[in-house]
């Protein structure tokens, strides 16, 4: 669904802004897609990390559409194919072929395929998984992620809300709960060396988007912090992580891709890249930043916005396996997140300082009709989970019956 709109709103960005070869773009839009697809279909590991590597190639290109003469494109693809094809093929596939060796199969389970293993063992191969996958950016290996931000901005909405990124936290979700199942992940030690990992992730992310000036830099290291959410509700090894980790992904998706909308809409509309230079856009563009408001209201996890579950379910989760100091992080990082995402629309509808800076201020208008159908859908989008989660919840039921 969410691609669907990202479609919509790519039209209307390419063309304003006049971007080069928009052919190339959407083959490789489409050939993403079909790999995206291939990760939630698969039905082992061996055709997951099939198509997981087929994501990687096929978005290589978007990350680096400014061509070969940008230096800094070329530098970008560099960072962002080292690090996702190293950490799959020096990890991840490690980790599977162990996997296969121990258990026979690399068919997913319900209940995991290794039961029986040694705990030290499974906490080792449990770990070369969570660095293995390295689109779900774990430090230290996230430093692909906000080096992809010299992409076109649809390209950045479809990194951090719809497929790469969600392709690594869906598949770290799918290894706990079908190849290693909540039992021996509990067991073997391993889930809690990836909680630790993942709450400082957690930490450092919001503190270091705190401090970025560039809005999708920002965006991007949000992102690094939100997606150890799901990690760390999947290493809790119990049913409420489980809910809380696969409704996160859903909530993540559409607030943080309206996010990423915004920030294109400016970008095309207003010509500025700093929160710093934002300052009285907040008038000229109110379906825009109004939209932000909403989108950074359901990653902090207020209600009404649909992140509101996901987040409550993820600190019921702590609750209950007495892990009190991960309870502290969830809120703590909710807390930083209101800090460095509230801050750009407070700045927006501020007043522009000077007459200069009004002047120029007015002759900024909203994006194409394009960009703007797509932010109200997925801005909607975000209420509307909040109203009606029922179909997500269901789902992830049928995995962890909690009901």
């Amino acid at each position: 669904f969410l691609w669907l709109v990202t479609s919509i709103y790519a039209i209307g960005y390419m063309r304003a802004h006049h971007e080069e070869n928009q052919t190339r773009f959407y083959a490789c839009f489409a050939v993403a897609i079909a790999s995206t697809m291939g990760v939630a279909f698969a039905d082992n590991l061996v055709t997951l990390f099939v198509f997981y590597e087929a994501l990687t190639l096929s978005t290589y290109p978007l990350v680096t559409h400014a061509g070969t003469a940008d230096a800094e494109a070329r530098r970008a693809g560099r960072v962002y194919l080292g690090t996702l094809l190293g950490t799959s093929i020096g990890f991840q596939l490690l980790a599977i072929v162990w996997t296969w060796t121990y258990a026979g199969t690399v068919d997913f389970r319900a209940g995991g395929i290794l039961s029986g293993m040694p705990g030290g063992v499974a906490a080792v191969v449990f770990c070369l998984f969570a660095f293995g996958i390295g689109k779900a950016a774990l430090m230290p290996f996230h430093r692909w992620l906000p080096a992809a931000m010299v992409a076109p901005t649809p390209v950045s909405a479809l990194l951090h809300a719809v497929a790469v990124v969600k392709a690594g936290v869906f598949t770290i979700l799918k290894v706990a709960v079908y190849v290693f199942g909540p039992d021996l992940l509990a067991a073997s030690g391993g889930g809690t060396v990836i909680a630790w990992v993942a709450a400082a992730t957690i930490l450092i992310g919001s503190l270091v988007a705190m401090n970025k000036d560039n809005l999708k830099a920002r965006l991007a290291y949000s992102t690094i912090s939100q997606l150890s959410y799901v990690v760390l509700g999947a290493v809790l090894a119990s049913a409420w992580g489980t809910v809380g980790a696969a409704l996160h992904i859903v909530m993540h998706a559409f607030g943080k891709i309206t996010l990423f909308f915004c920030a294109g809409a400016v970008l095309v509309a207003a010509h500025k890249t700093e929160v710093s230079e934002l300052r009285g856009l907040g008038r000229r563009m109110p379906v825009t930043m109004g939209a932000f408001v909403v989108a950074s209201l359901c990653i902090i996890g207020l209600p009404p916005l649909g992140g509101a579950w996901s987040k409550w379910y993820l600190a019921t989760a702590t609750v209950d396996a007495g892990e009190w100091a991960l309870l502290g992080v969830l809120l703590v990082s909710s807390l930083l997140s209101i800090a460095y995402l509230l801050v750009v629309p407070l700045r927006a509808f501020s007043p522009a300082a000077g007459e200069g800076a009004e002047g120029t201020a007015s002759e900024i208008r909203e994006a194409p009709m394009p960009c703007l159908v797509a932010i109200v859908i997925t801005a909607a989008g975000c209420l509307a989970l909040f109203v009606y989660p029922d179909p997500f919840f269901d789902l992830v039921n049928q995995v962890v019956r909690v009901r």
